[in-house]
């Protein structure tokens, strides 16, 4: 991984961008039929048939839409039968055959080795045409439950125009289904003899354009979600159960608890201690055969591997800490952007593990090599979560310690070239990412960093990245670099110095991924800020100022801004401290509303300059 990507990845899952996000509803391919239609037995098992057809319209639907893909679990599902076929605008059909039906691995992570049983059957249209139909209708048998005699699902419509959508599902008579739906309105009742049948239609129109850093459609949108779970506690006995005893410290688990908190008398120092372990020392891979998407390993196996996926480090750290007389639980949360739960519980929502300390109201989550114990990444703040044991909820923290400084300094040369530093100094929650991609980061791959940050910033020059500690012996992390700038200001004559220079996502930064939508329909990421900028000009000789932005001060019930700006002999200085925050992690569209006159204001100030002469 580069240290450039290293670093936007971070400062990206700060601001909770929305990559690869729907534009609305695409209307260049329309559903004509799709009907989804499972017959679950009594023990948790089913049978599912897919059936879909859709009519391509223009030549950009195509590359997606001209193949499609069938996903299943080799350990636990069969599939019994895939029937497809080209519709050509003619009438003729031409069907697929058996050799354009390929089987495939799925796409490995980017993240993480992992090792699963789910495979991909990528079914290819012939002579695919725009205008053309395509059909497939396939039969997948689940002969081993996840949850023995239960079922869930959640389903959600991709953003075309859906002239037939249904889901069918035929339960037996013993079996409740209950529902969450929103945007897919109920069938009459067609039950067959011995079935109780269950079935929505989606309820078709076009679909708002997804907004910049807006939370999960999920939260928001159409959706489907069903299960034979009443509530969330059955479903977090039911996971219990299947992890029931994983977590029992052995006698190796004990020793190792024992080593790493030797010396350290406080119980929250101890268990941040025993999670910093696992995350530095078990490696994470996603072992997902069979039921392993959510039945842990032992800890005592995952310990002897030193490798797992989120629920192995959670029960390896619940053994850690238990073995160090501190009581825990592992909790189920989503590691996305869903910030509400369903009515009904599914696992399409819950997808990721953490340990809660309830005694010490901590949340740990052992995989996240980013964070630093005592933190959570930030796609995990103010969100609820189902805490296993119990059955009961809690909510992580809607924020955290995380503050930044970054300090830049130019000393201008007679000819408009300039000598620059930049130091940058994270604390809290924000100091980790930086140390840990610097300390894996060769000192030729930084320098290209820092040549491709000027260009980026409209400088050309070169410069040199010299990290802090990197072995996290301090709280904080200060990063810095220096180096030339060729063609810093043009003289003679007047001349706008920028305030601004968004290094590593500065403060303006900041304040700009507020603002990336000119209104908001739909709740967003709004995470807390606590950044400083101090920005010096060290002006040449005969050289004089012409202007200084005038002070500003920006208090409201969220914001608190300070700009101030001064010259000191030589020395022009410009000193800028933001604070943000919330009762939560995401915001509603009147926050915005509300908010925009601050972020106006601020934005103004940003763009400000520094005007300066040179005869």
């Amino acid at each position: 991984m580069s240290f450039r990507f290293a670093v936007l990845l971070w400062l990206l899952l700060c601001l909770h961008p929305a990559l690869g996000r729907d534009t609305g509803t695409d209307h260049s391919v329309v559903i004509d039929r799709y009907i989804q239609h499972f017959v679950v037995e009594p023990d948790g098992s089913y049978l599912l048939t897919v059936e879909q057809v859709k009519t391509l319209a223009a030549r950009e639907a195509l590359h997606d839409h001209a193949q499609y893909t069938i996903s299943y679990n080799q350990s636990l599902d069969e599939v019994l039968a895939i029937e497809a076929h080209t519709e050509k605008a003619d009438g003729r059909r031409l069907a697929v055959q058996p050799h354009q039906i390929r089987d495939q691995q799925e796409t490995a992570s980017l993240e993480a080795p992992m090792f699963q049983d789910t495979r991909l059957k990528i079914v290819v249209f012939p002579d695919v045409q725009p205008g053309d139909r395509v059909a497939v209708r396939y039969v997948i048998r689940r002969h081993t439950p996840l949850f023995p005699g239960q079922f869930e699902d959640l389903s959600a419509a991709r953003f075309h125009r859906h002239r037939d959508f249904r889901l069918i599902y035929d339960m037996p008579p013993t079996m409740t289904l209950y529902a969450d739906a929103v945007g897919f309105a109920p069938l009459p009742d067609q039950s067959p003899p011995g079935r109780r049948r269950y079935q929505w239609r989606y309820v078709d129109g076009d679909n708002e354009r997804i907004e910049l850093d807006s939370v999960s459609y999920l939260d928001y949108g159409k959706r489907l979600a069903v299960s034979t779970f009443p509530d969330y506690a059955a479903f977090a006995r039911a996971y219990h159960a299947r992890a029931a005893g994983k977590a029992v410290p052995d006698a190796n688990i004990a020793a190792l608890a024992a080593s790493i908190t030797r010396g350290i008398a406080d119980p929250y120092a101890r268990a941040v201690a025993l999670s910093d372990w696992v995350r530095r020392n078990i490696r994470y891979v996603g072992v997902y055969l069979g039921p392993g998407g959510v039945v842990p390993h032992d800890a005592a196996s995952v310990l002897v591997n030193r490798y797992g996926d989120c629920k192995d480090h959670a029960v390896l750290l619940e053994a850690l800490l238990r073995a160090s007389g501190i009581e825990s639980t592992s909790a189920l949360v989503n590691n996305g952007d869903a910030y509400r739960l369903p009515e009904v519980p599914t696992l399409g929502v819950l997808n990721h593990a953490v340990v809660y300390v309830p005694v010490l109201q901590l949340y740990l989550d052992p995989t996240a090599e980013s964070v630093a114990g005592g933190f959570l990444p930030p796609a995990l703040l103010g969100k609820p979560v189902l805490l296993s044991n119990s059955g009961g909820f809690a909510m992580t923290p809607g924020s955290q310690p995380a503050r930044s400084k970054t300090s830049t300094r130019f000393d201008i040369l007679a000819d408009g070239s300039s000598r620059f530093t930049v130091t940058r100094t994270s604390s809290g929650a924000s100091a980790e990412p930086y140390r840990r991609v610097v300390r894996a980061t060769p000192q030729a791959e930084r320098e290209r960093f820092v040549e491709r940050m000027l260009q980026g910033l409209g400088q050309q020059g070169a410069g040199v990245l010299e990290p802090g500690d990197t072995d996290g012996s301090t709280d904080d992390y200060t990063l810095s670099f220096s180096g030339n700038s060729l063609a810093f200001a043009h003289f003679p004559g007047p001349v706008g110095l920028s305030t601004t220079y968004n290094f590593w996502g500065g403060l303006g930064d900041a304040v700009s991924g507020f603002i990336q939508e000119p209104e908001r329909k739909q709740d967003f990421v709004c995470p807390s800020i606590d950044a400083e900028d101090e920005l010096q000009f060290r002006l040449p000789p005969r050289a004089r100022v012409l202007a200084l932005p005038r002070p500003l001060v920006v208090e409201d019930g969220n914001f608190a801004y300070r700009s101030r700006y001064a010259r000191r002999g030589a020395t022009v200085s410009v000193i800028r401290r933001l604070q943000f925050r919330h009762t939560q992690a995401t915001c509603t569209p009147e926050d915005y509303r509300r908010m925009r006159p601050a972020l106006d204001k601020m934005m103004r100030d940003l763009r400000a300059q520094v005007v300066i002469e040179r005869r």
